[in-house]
């Protein structure tokens, strides 16, 4: 299975993103890639404290150009996240639809966790994301022929329980498309990402933001597919792009039947 990375640089022109996103899911076609992963935020990244003037539902102009890209190409896409309008609800979901070669949205998943830190000791900035948006409830694993995906958002990485979940479901692949803070970035990314590779024995896909969006926010970057050894098959630098990496899920079961440690829990 080749995996392809998009990274991004998203502002709040929709119209631009989507143009970018659109060139970069070829670019990784190209590269031989069956499943491309989007960023967190991809289509409209705000400046914090903004709006989302943009804010739609799954029948929207964003997931309707997901759809256009995948079946145009006939790869899975997963379509980052974008703000979902809620009804009867001033707040917005941050929500990651997977889609399938025709086009067809397969799985949705809604972001638990909510970014509300104070970086300020570190250089960084104020997030109050729960000011904006409402929190998702259910823990997402998509059935795909090439076996199941676990559904998650940036700051979810923090939270080994949601893994866990997954895990016991036995998913082959882990998504964590974000836009990760450079301050924490640069300590907590990688480390993160290959725990949760380790643990859960599962490639983590992490389709990431990079650099500048406007003068109040920037991201870390450096997306990453991580195997189920913890070792990083590809790595994206300081720029936007697009990274590929084969994983094999042949390797993925010796792994599982060489070190049996979904097997050997004790709850």
């Amino acid at each position: 299975m080749r995996v392809g990375l998009v990274q991004m640089t998203s502002t709040d022109d929709l119209a631009g993103n989507l143009a970018q996103a659109e060139t970069l899911v070829s670019e990784a076609v190209q590269q031989g890639a069956e499943w491309v992963a989007l960023p967190e935020n991809f289509a409209y990244l705000r400046r914090e404290g903004s709006a989302f003037p943009c804010a739609q539902g799954l029948d929207g102009e964003i997931v309707g150009q997901l759809s256009d890209w995948a079946a145009r190409h006939g790869v899975w896409l997963l379509g980052g996240s974008f703000p979902e309008v809620i009804e009867g609800d001033e707040r917005v979901h941050n929500c990651s639809p997977l889609l399938d070669p025709d086009g067809r949205v397969v799985a949705v998943y809604r972001k638990i966790h909510l970014f509300d830190v104070d970086l300020g000791h570190t250089g960084g900035g104020v997030y109050r994301e729960s000011a904006t948006f409402a929190p998702g409830k259910e823990v997402v694993v998509a059935d795909t022929p090439f076996g199941g995906v676990g559904l998650s958002i940036c700051y979810d990485l923090r939270f080994p329980e949601l893994y866990r979940a997954m895990a016991a479901a036995r998913v082959r692949f882990i998504a964590v498309p974000s836009a990760f803070a450079p301050e924490t970035g640069k300590d907590h990314w990688e480390v993160l990402l290959r725990a949760r590779a380790v643990e859960s024995q599962a490639f983590v896909i992490a389709p990431a933001q990079w650099g500048r969006h406007s003068e109040n926010r920037a991201s870390y970057g450096r997306s990453m597919i991580v195997d189920p050894w913890g070792v990083v098959l590809a790595q994206a630098g300081e720029r936007v792009g697009v990274v590929v990496a084969d994983c094999s899920l042949e390797e993925q079961d010796r792994v599982r039947q060489a070190l049996p440690v979904l097997d050997h829990r004790r709850l």
